[in-house]
């Protein structure tokens, strides 16, 4: 970090103790413009002005609108994918969840690197974290049913009769071939909301901060259950990586699942946010 950069947050900090915390978020410079020493500076501002954990993911949250979309960003920084471990220059919507998520348990860039690798990545048979092209989540589904750091609690907002119940096995195609390459298949039986049964009254039984994943069903034949994800905050607003708008937005909730009166997705899986 430059002796300047370094002097002007001196400065900055001064400067903005006064301000509420909204007016804090809004004073930061935009994530997106920063690398990866001046990002991290302000890590530990979130962590003393947010102690609480979901206050803080909502909080970097707000801090991210308007982070430029990029698909598929994250890699392993080599190897298949030289892509780094993590970013903030840029989101689809699973980073946008992973690296905030990440984020928010991390004083450092340093510390967020390893959190999104347990985050990120699956165990082997002993337990230890390989970071490869095969090891990663990459099934949203999946991750919701087994990563202990985002549980599945779909059904216990809603009842028997509002769920629908999937038997699938992910990344195996109609044909029988994999969709990606990893000589892994999962059966899995998967709960799920149908889009007419979310309202307002189901949504109040969500955490104040949560994870939802939208369930396509012309994607089952592919061995794919979820096509998009992002956070819900407030039991209303909902914070995502929009490839359609180019960048990480705020939009409401109940508004967003419709457009020109018609469901953009068939249902919803909702999970809480898990801190070590």
């Amino acid at each position: 970090m430059n002796k300047i950069f370094f002097i002007s947050i001196l400065f900055y900090l001064g400067c903005q103790a006064h301000l509420n915390n909204d007016q804090w978020i809004n004073s930061l410079p935009k994530p997106w413009n920063l690398v990866n020493e001046e990002f991290e500076v302000y890590l530990p501002q979130f962590q003393s002005r947010f102690p609480n954990y979901y206050d803080r993911i909502k909080a970097l949250n707000k801090w991210r609108i308007n982070t430029p979309y990029g698909l598929f960003c994250l890699g392993e920084e080599g190897g298949v994918d030289k892509d780094p471990f993590i970013r903030n220059d840029s989101s689809d919507c699973t980073v946008h969840v992973l690296t905030t998520m990440a984020f928010a348990e991390s004083y450092s860039y340093a510390e967020a690197k390893k959190m999104i690798k347990k985050i990120h990545y699956k165990p082997d048979e002993k337990g230890f974290r390989n970071p490869s092209f095969n090891s990663r989540w990459h099934f949203t589904s999946d991750r919701i049913l087994n990563n202990p750091k985002t549980i599945d609690i779909t059904s216990k907002v809603a009842n028997a009769e509002s769920l629908e119940t999937l038997n699938i096995e992910l990344n195996k195609n109609e044909n029988g071939n994999e969709f990606l390459d990893l000589d892994w298949t999962s059966e899995e039986l998967i709960q799920f909301i149908p889009s007419e049964k979310i309202n307002k009254r189901l949504l109040e039984k969500l955490p104040k901060s949560c994870g939802v994943a939208f369930v396509k069903r012309d994607y089952f034949k592919l061995g794919i259950v979820i096509a998009h994800e992002g956070f819900l905050i407030d039991n209303s607003s909902f914070f995502h990586a929009s490839s359609e708008a180019g960048k990480t937005v705020e939009v409401d909730f109940l508004s967003y699942i419709q457009i020109n009166g018609k469901f953009r997705f068939d249902g919803v899986m909702f999970y809480s946010l898990e801190e070590d």
